[in-house]
């Protein structure tokens, strides 16, 4: 009896050769993107390399004292009597204003990904976007005016202060430079989030609210933490705005209408009069070097808390 072939039955196809132009496009394309990777890394050395560079003499001349480099608000690099290099005023002033901003910009950078994600139509939500992204493109001089000009007035009128460029203009500027790429890389997590994961909550009688805190928020908390760190990497490396908006004054601010001085701002200032060698010159690539380094200090505890957050949610 002859056996009826199945008409369902399906031959798997055999796969054709790949040609040898093929293959070897794809490995040239496989080294072309390991090799923009790793130029990553080595474009970071190699700037690390080339401030501590110009920073060594200084840094193991004896009559240096890191120390007091370190711990010393008195800042006079070209005093002929008695030259003192202390940063520490003008660290405390980049952690203060950046401290400031993120307070501002924190709430409102989240507060508008989540609007422009969960609650807003889709016209208002890609005129919105437009917006974001042109505040997100206005160069940092022109917020610098903003601050000098504007802001800088209204804090004199509001708080009777004599003088409006300080801590809170610093503040305020930094906020509004620091909330659109908040809000833009917070919308971007929070749409990443699976619409199930939506649907679910509202099968179960959910709000909009409460999909939005008990769901959506635990679910995009790295990306939302991601955002809120690459905002305090815009703040604490922006130099032309806290330069003209914060007063440039080399103190320890006692509260939010007093002066103060950054790291950048201070390195931006002065670096264009040092003579090249000096050993002012040298000491600001020093402050350069402790930027880097505070740098890598944030970045590195955002790293350990996004893997903490990601073993919590395990």
């Amino acid at each position: 009896m002859t056996a009826i072939p199945d008409p369902e039955l399906r031959i798997p196809a055999i796969p054709a050769r790949r040609s040898r132009w093929a293959v070897a496009g794809e490995r040239i394309l496989e080294l072309v993107i390991r090799a923009s990777g790793f130029s990553a890394i080595f474009f970071v050395l190699a700037i690390f390399f080339f401030i501590f560079r110009e920073a060594a003499p200084i840094l193991f001349n004896e009559n240096f004292k890191i120390v007091e480099f370190l711990t010393s608000t008195k800042w006079y690099p070209t005093s002929e009597m008695n030259v003192r290099y202390g940063t520490w005023a003008l660290t405390f002033g980049s952690i203060s204003v950046t401290a400031l901003a993120m307070v501002i910009a924190v709430p409102f950078g989240l507060g508008g990904a989540i609007y422009i994600s969960e609650f807003s139509g889709t016209k208002q939500r890609e005129t919105l976007k437009i917006v974001i992204e042109l505040l997100a493109a206005i160069p940092s001089v022109v917020w610098g005016f903003i601050g000098l000009t504007v802001m800088s007035k209204l804090i004199v009128d509001l708080t009777g202060t004599p003088i409006g460029v300080n801590l809170l203009n610093g503040g305020i500027i930094l906020a509004l430079m620091s909330i659109p790429i908040i809000v833009s890389i917070g919308e971007d997590a929070l749409k990443a989030v699976p619409d199930s994961y939506r649907e679910a909550a509202e099968a179960l009688g959910a709000t909009r609210w409460q999909i939005v805190w008990r769901v959506l928020l635990p679910a995009a908390k790295n990306g939302l933490l991601a955002a809120v760190l690459l905002g305090i990497g815009r703040a604490v490396g922006e130099t032309m705005a806290v330069l003209m908006a914060t007063g440039h004054a080399v103190h320890i601010p006692g509260g939010l209408l007093d002066s103060v001085r950054t790291l950048t701002a201070n390195i931006a200032a002065e670096l264009g009069e040092a003579a090249v060698g000096s050993p002012h010159y040298r000491v600001l690539f020093l402050t350069g070097v402790l930027l880097f380094v505070i740098t890598f200090v944030v970045n590195l505890t955002a790293d350990l808390a996004i893997r903490g957050v990601r073993r919590g949610g395990r």
